[in-house]
Parts: structure tokens; C-alpha cells; sequence
């Protein structure tokens, strides 16, 4: 399906659905319900089964379709203030079975290695064996599935409010997209551990850090795409803010498929922020962005910009180069093609 070659206008919600099932019908989608199986196991201790998976588009126009009507159905109501409230849970729960899949996906691989290395003879030990291994593909496939539609649903989620979906805890990180949103505490540990790969994203480290009170987003965005430029497999570190700088950071950072770590502030005490800061320093970061904002930006600016180490190429914006804030209107707006 070609995707269109310019801009379009969507007049309602309604609308939505049928345009994103047309932008994005991404490989991603034919990869995790494409190409299944010939058996799958529905669950532990059924038998093999002939099943089909959903039809990939109508998956994707489905969950668009969810988040969608609830911001057309609470628009205009009391209840427009909750839409957003609402939606995320939605993709939240996608996200939370996707999680179980994931630790069951594991559990069924390390029996499986168990199972190699003591290999015996035998069909009652072969059958256990295989099994098992059809099992394991079959959760990896229902997990891929689910990360998909997730993944959608969370895009529509940004469309519909304007703002990137975020778990409220823990990472979002995807076998069959490079949009991942890692928590920083997964990243430090799995670097130490060097365990999954999709939990430590390589390439050189871009910080981005600002205030919550920061309504310039499209600067943000400009910078960050001529950082792209120059080096296309960035990594982007933010400093885990659900509202402005950071928040602009994420969504810039899903659109574009480029991985986000984000390190909040983990820990109690007024020296957690700083701490924070040299933890991100420590990953020598090869550019940075940071607006100006509290003493947390300013210290930053000192880690990158030493006398002595390791110097950061920082850029520094300023709250007065802003451009004047425009309110968001919910019923009109262009999606770029």
C-alpha cells in the first residue's frame, strides 16, 4: 500500500482511523501477523492447533479505531479532560500483556536451554522438548502481535492528544520497531548485564533536557532532525519529564523511529537530580540540547562544558527565543505524510 505524498487535513476523529490504517501499514504489522506458524499452542498445556492471526490491516484500523472514538466520543463534553486518562489505559493494557508474554517468552527459553543440555533419550523427553520449543515460538509470536498493536495504538494515542504514550513505569521497547521508549534504570542494568540487545540501543548519545513550562516544541524538533542529520543512529537520552522539553523530545523520537532513554530521578534528597546528571554525563555524550530552565539544566551545562574531560557540543535555548504559544485545537489538524 503506497502511503500518500503530502500532507492531508483531517476534518474529524473519524477520520483517523482509515487515514493511519492507510500512512502506516508498515511492514512491522506483516512481520508479527504476517507470516505465523503452521502450528501455535493457544496456552501451557494445550495441544497444537491450525489457527490463522488477525487480518494485519484490520488489527491496525481496530486499535487506531479504540483510541480514536474515545477522544471523538468525550470531545466537546465534560469528559474531555479524561480522554487522554482513558486512551492510556487502553494502551496500557496492551502493554501489560505484552509484558506477561515477554516473561513467559523467557521462562520457556531458559527451559529449553536446561532441556538441551541434559539432553535424553527418548520420545516422552523429545515430545516435552518440542512442545516446549512450539510453545516458546508461539507466546514469541502472540508477544510480537500485541507489541504491534500496541505500538499503533500508542501513535494514535500522540495524534489524538499531542503528546507521546508513556508507560508509567518500565520501558517500551519493541522486537519489530526501532520507537522505543527504554527506562533508564533497564538500560543501566542491561548494559552492566550486556543481556538484550533491544534494551540497550547502540549509537552515539544525544542529551536533550528542559523545563516542564516549555511550549516551543517545533524548535526542538528542528534541532533535533539537523542533529539527525549528521548522525542518522543517534540515541536520545532525555531527563524523563512528561511535559515540555522533554515530552517534545519523546514524541520527536517516535515519529521518527529513533530510540529514547529516559532517566528520571530515581531515589530521594535534593543531590537524586544532580546524581542523575552525572549518571547521563557518564555515558559521554557526543551532543546535547538543553533549554533553559532550573538548576538541573545549568548543572548539566557544567558536566558538558569542563574545564578539563570530556567536552559536550552543547546547543542552549533560551525561554524569550521561543515563538509565541498557539493553544492546541483538537478538531482540525495536518498529519505529515
Amino acid at each position: 500500500m503506497s502511503k500518500p505524498t503530502a500532507s492531508r487535513s483531517v476534518s474529524s476523529f473519524g477520520d483517523l482511523p482509515e487515514f493511519y490504517a492507510e500512512l502506516i501499514a508498515t511492514p512491522d504489522f506483516q512481520a508479527s501477523f504476517g507470516d505465523p506458524i503452521p502450528l501455535t499452542i493457544m496456552e501451557r498445556g494445550a495441544e497444537p492447533a491450525e489457527l490463522e492471526m488477525p487480518e494485519p490491516i484490520a488489527a491496525q484500523a481496530e486499535c487506531g479505531g479504540i483510541i480514536a472514538s474515545i477522544f471523538e466520543l468525550f470531545t466537546d463534553t465534560r469528559l474531555e479532560a479524561l480522554a487522554p486518562e482513558v486512551a492510556w489505559g487502553i494502551v496500557n493494557s496492551l502493554h501489560f500483556v505484552a509484558g506477561k508474554l515477554e516473561r513467559r517468552e523467557d521462562q520457556l527459553a531458559d527451559n529449553i536451554r536446561d532441556m538441551a543440555r541434559r539432553l535424553e533419550p527418548g520420545e516422552v523427553f523429545m515430545k516435552e522438548l518440542e512442545d516446549t520449543q512450539l510453545e516458546c515460538q508461539s507466546i514469541a509470536e502472540q508477544r510480537a502481535a500485541i507489541e504491534a498493536m500496541r505500538d499503533y495504538a500508542a501513535a494514535m494515542f500522540r495524534t489524538c492528544s499531542g503528546r507521546p504514550w508513556s508507560p508509567a513505569r518500565g520501558s517500551r521497547a519493541s522486537h519489530v520497531t526501532t520507537a522505543s521508549q527504554i527506562s533508564a534504570l533497564d538500560f543501566l542494568r542491561v548494559r552492566a548485564e550486556k543481556r538484550r540487545e533491544r534494551y540497550e540501543p547502540q549509537g552515539p548519545i544525544v542529551v536533550v533536557s528542559g523545563p516542564q513550562n516549555w511550549h516551543d516544541g517545533r524548535i526542538i524538533w528542528n534541532r533535533l532532525d539537523q542533529i539527525r542529520t549528521r548522525i542518522p543512529r543517534m540515541v536520545l537520552v532525555t531527563t524523563g519529564q512528561r511535559l515540555g522539553v522533554d515530552a517534545a523530545a519523546s514524541a520527536w523520537a517516535a515519529q521518527r523511529g529513533v530510540p529514547c532513554v529516559t532517566f528520571g530521578i530515581y531515589g530521594r534528597g535534593k543531590d537524586a537530580g544532580f546524581k542523575r546528571n552525572r549518571d547521563i554525563a557518564a555515558l559521554m555524550p557526543v551532543e546535547a540540547i538543553l533549554c533553559e530552565g532550573s538548576g538541573i539544566q545549568a548543572s548539566l551545562y557544567e558536566l558538558f562544558n569542563p574545564q578539563r574531560g570530556h567536552r559536550v557540543p552543547t546547543h542552549v535555548f533560551l525561554k524569550s527565543e521561543q515563538a509565541p504559544d498557539i493553544p492546541f485545537k483538537r478538531r482540525r489538524r495536518v498529519i505529515p505524510a
